[in-house]
């Protein structure tokens, strides 16, 4: 079994440790967990990860965030993975910082790079990892908030939470996205 992993981020050391980049440290930590180098191929970086007889292609797309679709889209055609074998991995502004959801599938939540996978797939039908990076912002500042950089405090929690969303995404593929909801939603 295959399945396409996406983590959403920002390319360039501007973004690296900036909330909206989660998604591309979590990947980072897959990798890393077992040795892994990224590829940089068509749209993205890529790498191949191996667990009990399945095949994670993890993928950090190149374009930005709010461009998102591009990436998917290729990668899914490219290794003819299946909608029910894609998970996109994500910041949300609605979820207090370290808390993990996983849903089946969902409307994009305001989320300019789930819109763009949304336009471009035509179809939310995808299951979706947010991780909550909390709404900490003065009105207006919302942009600055996602683009900034962790605080002191999340920074010191933030490898706990990118462990648990990993096992997430292995409990993705080996016991099915309502097993890992059952067991992690609510931890």
């Amino acid at each position: 079994m295959k399945y396409l992993i996406v983590g959403l981020g920002n390319e360039g050391a501007q973004y690296e440790n900036s909330r909206h980049n989660i998604g591309f440290k979590v990947i980072d930590a897959m990798a890393e967990e077992s040795s892994l180098s990224f590829k940089l191929e068509k749209h993205a970086h890529t790498c191949t990860y191996k667990i009990k007889g399945r095949t994670f292609i993890l993928v950090k797309p190149t374009t930005f965030v709010n461009l998102s679709g591009k990436a998917v889209n290729y990668w899914m055609q490219k290794e003819r993975i299946s909608l029910e074998n894609i998970l996109i991995v994500l910041d949300d502004l609605a979820i207090p910082f370290g808390k993990l959801r996983l849903r089946q599938k969902g409307n994009d939540g305001g989320h300019n790079g789930l819109k763009n996978i949304d336009e471009v797939l035509g179809t939310n039908n995808y299951a979706r990892l947010r991780i909550g990076i909390g709404a900490s912002f003065a009105q207006g500042t919302q942009i600055d908030y996602v683009l900034g950089d962790w605080s002191e405090d999340e920074s010191k929690e933030l490898p706990s939470k990118i462990g648990i969303a990993v096992k997430m995404i292995e409990s993705f593929g080996t016991a099915g996205v309502q097993r890992t909801m059952s067991d992690f939603n609510n931890s």
